[in-house]
């Protein structure tokens, strides 16, 4: 057959060709004329998408290389910034994901970044074509303040004071970014996810009107309340009191102490320590228990020119003493603190701690009152009472003596607690007496 052709006509033999629809070459000659930067395999993709026809890279290497360069044209799609509206602008880049162009892509050739464009398609996913629109940038929420490394330095101190209001964990706090709100919200979750706090959530109750109170403080020192509560927690098999003196006007505690029962001479030894430091109050107020009645105490507020009040509980007068209220203060606060002590020595350090505690921290009552700073010892300052020499107070609190007989073992009993005196000194009379905070005791004229 190649004789009859002459020499002049070159022959070349045709191999085998693969036909390719001519949609798929304009799709590729208008994909050409839109952007020349697109992937083979890519172009691959987008053909299976758009024309359901599947095509090997290799192929469209070939195909693309041959089709000729044609001169741009008006594109059809404007970049996300030129876009007269936001929702066209979305919708194209939501096309074009569709159409199986990449996200690389879709970046380059609508100027849109590729976070945008994830924001984009994740909200196209949630709400169909309603995500196209427009929305408001308002936050829904308030802004949060309660952050993890907030809610690590607030938990700790929650664990150990479980009962603890906000303002108290507040001012323990030390810090003022955060209001006392935010942090009795974070005390709100802490409860809900920490197992480890003990006690239950606090029950609320409807409060009643505020009463003005029948001896509202003046002045600093001018009234004085003492108290004792009996202690929730057992030690050494039976509960314990704490008696502490509380100052009116400032809400200071200025002394306290812990025994095993509410004793004439636990309540001396602590109006000693209080009258040696503040100085000498103007008014004692105290509820009519047995330690406040008798007449050692008596005795010592009218040597001190004290005028003592008692407040009869079944007349309605057990609200007149600050130290009611106050008393809650400790059962919240450090109440799970004692419940851990083992020893007399460890529960009174942990009851000297909570004195401290108490002064140097806000007290919610001081808030109301035009004071530059709700800490009590702040709002107390320097300020004394009526001062007295140390030898006058000796000799005042000297004066309470108690008789008591020593048993075989030298060792008398005041008020259930037993005390050892001499064991030289076997059924001796003997006096016993307050002696500023230690306890002494006279035998046959020898101290």
């Amino acid at each position: 057959m190649l004789g009859l052709f002459p020499d002049t006509l070159e022959v070349v033999p045709a191999g085998r060709r693969r036909r390719v629809p001519d949609e798929v070459v304009h799709e590729l000659q208008r994909l050409k004329s839109l952007y020349d930067g697109f992937g083979y395999r890519e172009l691959a993709r987008i053909i299976c998408h758009t024309l359901a026809c599947r095509l090997s890279h290799h192929r469209v290497h070939k195909l693309w290389h041959q089709l000729p360069a044609a001169s741009p044209q008006q594109l059809p799609l404007l970049d996300s910034h030129s876009s007269p509206e936001r929702s066209q602008a979305r919708m194209d880049v939501i096309a074009l994901a569709a159409q199986g162009w990449r996200k690389r892509r879709i970046s380059q050739f609508l100027h849109v970044s590729r976070p945008t464009m994830n924001a984009w398609m994740a909200r196209f996913e949630a709400d169909n074509l309603e995500s196209l629109e427009d929305k408001s940038r308002a936050p829904n929420t308030t802004v949060r303040k309660a952050w993890l490394p907030a809610m690590v330095d607030i938990s700790p101190r929650h664990k150990r004071h479980p009962d603890a209001g906000g303002l108290r964990l507040w001012s323990l706090r030390g810090k003022r970014a955060l209001s006392v709100r935010t942090v009795e919200r974070i005390m709100a979750i802490t409860r809900r996810v920490s197992k480890d706090i003990p006690g239950a959530e606090p029950t609320r109750h409807l409060q009643s009107e505020p009463q003005l109170h029948p001896f509202t403080a003046t002045m600093a020192h001018e009234y004085w309340c003492i108290d004792g509560r009996m202690m929730d927690c057992a030690l050494e098999g039976h509960r314990w009191w704490s008696l502490l003196i509380l100052d009116g006007s400032s809400r200071t505690m200025l002394a306290g102490a812990v025994a095993p029962s509410e004793a004439s001479w636990v309540a001396l030894t602590v109006l000693s320590p209080a009258c040696r430091r503040s100085g000498v109050p103007e008014h004692v107020m105290s509820d009519s228990g047995g330690a406040f009645i008798s007449e050692a105490f008596a005795g010592v507020c009218a040597r001190l020119g004290i005028d003592h009040r008692t407040m009869v509980r079944t007349a309605g007068q057990s609200s007149m003493t600050l130290l009611e209220t106050h008393g809650n203060i400790p059962r919240r606060v450090d109440d799970y603190q004692f419940s851990l002590t083992q020893t007399p020595l460890e529960f009174e350090e942990a009851h000297q701690h909570f004195l401290e505690l108490y002064t140097t921290t806000a007290h919610q009552g001081l808030l109301k009152e035009p004071c530059a700073s709700p800490i009590p010892l702040h709002v107390l300052g320097e300020a004394q009472g009526r001062l007295e020499t140390s030898q006058e107070l000796d000799r005042t609190f000297a004066r309470t003596l108690f008789p008591r007989t020593t048993n075989r073992y030298g060792c008398v009993t005041l008020h259930s607690s037993h005390c050892y005196v001499d064991q030289g000194l076997p059924q001796q009379q003997g006096l016993l007496w307050v002696y500023g905070q230690a306890l002494r005791a006279v035998c046959d004229h020898g101290l």
